[in-house]
């Protein structure tokens, strides 16, 4: 779940819940601008990174919870040096926001949680300055997985955790369609929440469904079948990301058929094969689902940079005349 539903979910158990959300860092800290957590007098969900930091924010936390602390008229507002104030080797600073919900707060929270469900949305001075600009919600693509085999099974096991949705947007905000053609291919399997599986007879015809922007990993059990859907994915426009297991005889092979094709030749030489982090040698399924994953994940991070977005979609933005002190 995003922040407001999950901080609607806890008022209604706990009745009370702090959320605890770091506003702006500047140097090297545990977490990024945007992390959350939300504390109850018995629970937490989320991490602002962990050590001393997290601790003492938990406790400062259950204070006001517990209507010790100073005031619960407004949010807390602590700024820190992770070195001097709290003995963490970071060196960093980091600003954090503390706020107390409860019962009277229901309305609005149920609110902002349907804003949230719809999509990205923004909020404008609600902490810290009037200009201060908070981002929510999440944008997801999509993965298109095509092959449901030994290695299929082991990526959609490393990227199920990345890709769930845990306060702030997920490390790999991508819901997967995962298919194949072979019968019983997906028996006894439970997919996770963020992943579709689909048997289909006919994989290729599906690619007309993969729209700009989505991520394609090819890894079926037939060459043939994995070279229709090689020519089928770089015919779509604007594509973040077309993946193809195999060696480096299979690439060769594959381009030199595709340039044959009349594809551009800037998306063919784009094609990513082999896939995976090829410094990792292993060939256990595992491990090179390892691989897969590390790549998506830095793939994701370059095309957050490029539209400007920094590391997370939900996100702080740093104010133009922000300065670090």
């Amino acid at each position: 779940m995003l922040i407001w539903a999950s901080l609607l979910q806890a008022t209604d158990q706990a009745e009370r819940a702090a959320l605890v959300s770091v506003v702006r860092v500047f140097g090297s800290t545990p977490r990024e601008a945007g992390a959350r957590m939300i504390v109850t007098s018995t629970g937490i969900i989320g991490t602002i990174g962990g050590g001393s930091l997290e601790w003492q924010a938990i406790q400062t936390a259950r204070r006001y919870l517990a209507g010790t602390g100073k005031t619960e008229t407004g949010p807390l507002f602590q700024a820190q040096i992770l070195g001097p104030d709290l003995g963490q080797c970071c060196g960093g600073r980091i600003e954090i926001v503390t706020e107390i919900f409860g019962g009277g707060d229901r309305s609005w929270l149920m609110e902002m949680t349907q804003r949230e469900s719809a999509g990205c949305f923004t909020l404008t001075g609600r902490i810290v300055a009037p200009d201060f600009v908070e981002y929510f919600g999440e944008r997801r693509a999509k993965l298109h997985l095509f092959g449901a085999g030994h290695v299929g099974r082991a990526v959609i096991a490393a990227l199920a955790p990345l890709t769930e949705t845990s306060l702030v947007a997920a490390a790999l905000p991508l819901d997967i369609v995962w298919t194949d053609s072979r019968p019983d291919c997906f028996a006894g399997l439970a997919p996770p929440s963020t992943v579709t599986a689909r048997l289909c007879d006919d994989p290729v015809s599906l690619m007309t469904e993969v729209e700009p922007g989505d991520f394609v990993l090819i890894m079926t059990h037939s060459h043939a079948l994995d070279y229709d859907l090689t020519v089928a994915a770089l015919r779509r426009p604007g594509l973040a990301y077309v993946g193809l297991i195999g060696s480096g005889t299979k690439r060769a092979r594959f381009l030199h058929r595709l340039r044959a094709e009349h594809l551009d030749p800037a998306r063919i030489e784009a094609l990513v094969c082999p896939v995976g982090l090829t410094a990792i040698r292993s060939k256990h399924p595992a491990a090179i689902a390892a691989g897969i994953a590390a790549q998506l994940l830095l793939r994701a991070e370059e095309l957050r940079a490029a539209e400007g977005t920094g590391g997370t979609i939900v996100q702080f933005q740093r104010q133009a005349g922000d300065r670090a002190g």
